[in-house]
């Protein structure tokens, strides 16, 4: 999560260039691409699961072991409908 320490007339001016951007219609020769990050935490099992049984679903643990963080990117588009 992040947040902006004061809103600045250039913040706003910004940001409402991005919602125009947002706002313009389909254009497949111009399509608008959005990019966006999401801190993950990467977790690994502390002990080894139970696998599945007849009659019995696959058991793990709850405890696990921080294996830090990561980013990921991901590019989202409008679809032409």
């Amino acid at each position: 999560m992040w947040c902006v320490p004061t809103i600045s007339d250039e913040f706003v001016d910004r940001m409402e260039d991005v919602l125009r951007l947002y706002a313009r219609k389909w254009d497949p020769l111009e399509p608008v691409v959005c990019f966006d990050e999401r801190p993950v935490v990467l977790h690994e099992d502390a002990k080894p699961g139970v696998p599945m049984r007849p009659g019995r679903l696959a058991r793990r643990d709850y405890e696990y072991v921080r294996c830090g963080t990561a980013t990921p990117a991901r590019a989202s588009g409008r679809c032409a409908r």
